[in-house]
């Protein structure tokens, strides 16, 4: 069995995960990364996206991501998500919402900076809806 570390996922609703895991890739917002144990102090923000947790059993669980940041140590890996949730529980209509949403916040948008902002999540929106539903 590959070393372990503890790895928390928090959300403003909930815990989601608080385990000892082998690995977990986050969608960072410069790529993904995938940490292990004695990874290098990071901290890193993080775009909307798939985090898969291989928990130290051998079990990967997946789950849904919509910004954040997350702080990595050597011997542990917390991820604050801005919103979260089990890829299971993650429906296309919910999906379809956020970015029928981000769409109206953009044609309100009032400095090209927060435009910009938005069109780029849309964009990461968009392609998360790409990837959840073909999986």
């Amino acid at each position: 069995m590959a070393d372990a570390f503890n790895f928390e996922l928090v959300s403003p609703e909930r815990l989601l995960v608080s385990e000892k895991v082998s690995e977990v890739v986050i969608p960072a917002t410069l790529g993904e990364m995938t940490v292990l144990v004695n990874h290098a102090p990071t901290m890193t923000t993080i775009k909307p996206g798939v985090v898969s947790v291989k928990l130290a059993s051998g079990q990967v669980n997946k789950y849904v991501v919509f910004g954040g940041f997350a702080d990595i140590l050597p011997d542990s890996c917390t991820l604050l998500a801005e919103s979260a949730v089990p890829a299971a529980e993650l429906t296309r209509e919910t999906l379809q919402h956020r970015i029928e949403t981000t769409q109206a916040d953009i044609g309100k948008a009032t400095s090209d900076e927060h435009k910009t902002k938005l069109e780029q999540f849309l964009a990461e929106l968009t392609h998360l809806n790409g990837v959840v539903v073909a999986a």
